[in-house]
């Protein structure tokens, strides 16, 4: 989760695309330029260890858009796919 943050906040799409699972990946990503990722708060975390294949993180990333703030909060589910961490979805809780 970190480093896709951290990928985000540099605009390094080929990381984004790299970890995003295969069966949700989008074709492509166009980020806005406007968007300066400010921090990153995570709340919980299941599984994620070596010995699980699901994993969940509950997070606030803090953001500005040109001069106004703001925040989005998620719940991401992550799956290994062939041996690596890669993001699924939001599941909406």
């Amino acid at each position: 989760m970190r480093s896709r943050y951290t990928a985000y906040a540099l605009g390094d799409t080929a990381h984004l695309l790299r970890t995003w699972h295969p069966s949700t990946r989008p074709a492509r990503l166009d980020p806005d330029p406007r968007t300066r990722w400010t921090g990153l708060h995570i709340h919980t975390t299941t599984g994620g260890t070596p010995f699980h294949t699901e994993g969940t993180v509950d997070f606030t990333a803090h953001y500005l858009d040109g001069p106004r703030p703001g925040e989005l909060r998620e719940h991401s589910r992550f799956l290994r796919h062939q041996g690596a961490w890669t993001y699924l979805d939001a599941d909406g809780t």
